[in-house]
């Protein structure tokens, strides 16, 4: 299914260039399972074959990221938790998601929304927290646009170096992704246990 999907996204972005990372990078950052390493090292690669500039990818990326988000965060903040809790399942996002967000922003604040982008997984679903959470707009979009621009000029420069060999990423970053959820786990529950000692304490 990965590799159907993988042959479906570099079809698109080598027929559509620039066009079609903004929407699929919008798609990911709107909580459909998009993935990332695969969009962004392909047009790395293009880079390397001269069809697309380095620095022009780069930003389309960005920008797909921050339509996708801005949606994503105006879903979480119109229909709130109880429809996150209801339907997130559609979007692969589980109570674990929800939870793992709400102990970012309630640690790192509106630097959250600029940290989660150049993470694997969190940045996938962040924006619909911070939607929950009602963070202030102007601050999330420049902090995600950041963020997300960032990511999106290393997946680029990654792919570029790799050229022809940009897929052996994806073993790497299917390793990281589970790296991600293990320490957002680990983290969660330390949180929760801190809690617990500080109710039990008082």
């Amino acid at each position: 299914m990965l590799e159907t999907l993988s042959l479906w996204l570099t079809s698109n972005i080598a027929a559509w260039g620039y066009l079609a990372v903004i929407v699929l990078m919008g798609l990911e950052s709107a909580n459909i399972p998009i993935p990332s390493e695969v969009v962004m090292p392909f047009a790395g690669f293009l880079v390397a074959q001269g069809r697309m500039d380095f620095h022009l990818a780069a930003l389309a990326g960005g920008f797909g990221c921050l339509w996708g988000s801005l949606l994503s965060y105006w879903l979480g903040r119109r229909y709130g938790r109880p429809f996150v809790e209801r339907y997130g399942r559609w979007f692969l996002i589980g109570p674990t998601h929800l939870a793992h967000g709400d102990l970012l922003f309630a640690r790192f604040g509106n630097a959250t929304s600029f940290l989660a982008r150049l993470l694997p997984v969190v940045r996938t679903f962040i924006s619909l927290i911070a939607g929950i959470w009602r963070v202030p707009l102007l601050p999330f979009s420049v902090l995600t646009f950041l963020g997300s621009w960032i990511w999106s000029y290393l997946l680029v420069y990654l792919g570029l170096q790799l050229g022809d060999r940009w897929e052996s990423l994806r073993p790497l970053w299917h390793k990281f992704d589970i790296a991600i959820v293990v320490l957002a786990a680990v983290g969660f529950l330390a949180y929760l246990w801190h809690h617990w000692k500080e109710a039990h304490r008082k």
